[in-house]
């Protein structure tokens, strides 16, 4: 199935997205699509209500609980803070363990285009 997705403005859809597939999936598949590090999770928005999902939950899932409302609800990808290697030199140094660079893996079965 097809997820849509807001990211920065302009909606976004994330392909063979299932029951199964986590808003943490979600979020990887869309973050490296765009190219950006950084912290994020799904805000589902209905109204003036918005709601942040859990990592493990089904954005399907959640998005099935609305019934005949599921098309008026909006997944907004929404940047929470850095990474852990992104850190504003005022803020000084980082302790953390051996450097790493970002980890860039394709997620198999995601795809995602701008509408």
């Amino acid at each position: 199935m097809e997820l849509k997705v807001w990211v920065d403005g302009v909606q976004r859809v994330v392909c063979g997205v299932t029951e199964a597939t986590t808003c943490q999936e979600v979020v990887i598949a869309l973050a490296q699509a765009i190219g950006r590090t950084g912290r994020y999770t799904l805000v589902e928005k209905w109204r003036d209500t918005e709601r942040h999902l859990a990592p493990h939950e089904s954005p399907v899932a959640s998005l099935n609980t609305w019934g005949q409302y599921a098309g008026d609800v909006q997944l907004i990808l929404h940047r929470t803070g850095p990474s852990l290697t992104e850190r504003p030199p005022s803020e000084g140094p980082l302790l953390r363990g051996p450097e790493r660079g970002p980890h860039r893996q394709s997620l198999p079965g995601y795809v995602l285009s701008g509408k």
